[in-house]
């Protein structure tokens, strides 16, 4: 059965619940986006959801962010189709959602009360963009990346035992 994650906004106006297979914050990503909008860190940590699943009290209180990206895989400013939720009342980021993939939500770990496992390994990607004063710690088994990893945030969850059902 998969994991009920619980999250909200740290004023209240906003809270949610969604049903994951994918519950471990093992990815942290530092692109300027991540890093800007919610990684006080110099890094952001997104988990994967099903987003038929998701329930939210509190809509009328939601903001949509979308970013506009030009840097060396785009070259020419674009506009994301990710959507990133926030509450307009306290400012915190909530969650990714992105149409073109419509059956997952992206939680941000930052936003979820329910307790969340421990990793055994953490994925640092988009390395290529981080702030020159972020020092990433590695773990000996974690892996990093420039810019994506090949493998998914469901395939990584499958290959560590993480998944669940």
């Amino acid at each position: 059965m998969p994991v009920l994650l619980k999250g909200s906004c740290r004023c209240g106006a906003v809270s949610f619940e969604v049903d994951s297979h994918t519950p471990v914050p093992f990815m942290l990503c530092y692109c300027s986006i991540c890093r800007k909008q919610q990684g006080g860190g110099g890094f952001a940590i997104n988990l994967g959801a099903d987003y038929e699943t998701m329930k939210i009290r509190g809509k009328r209180n939601l903001g949509v962010y979308r970013a506009e990206i030009e840097d060396d895989e785009h070259p020419h400013c674009e506009v994301s189709t990710g959507e990133r939720n926030f509450c307009k009342k306290c400012g915190s980021a909530l969650w990714l959602y992105d149409p073109t993939w419509p059956d997952l939500v992206h939680p941000f770990a930052s936003a979820i009360d329910s307790d969340l496992p421990k990793p055994p390994e953490k994925v640092h990607l988009m390395l290529k963009y981080k702030a020159n004063w972020v020092e990433p710690v590695i773990g000996k088994n974690d892996k990093v990346f420039d810019v994506y990893p090949e493998e998914s945030i469901a395939d990584w969850h499958k290959r560590t035992g993480m998944w669940v059902d």
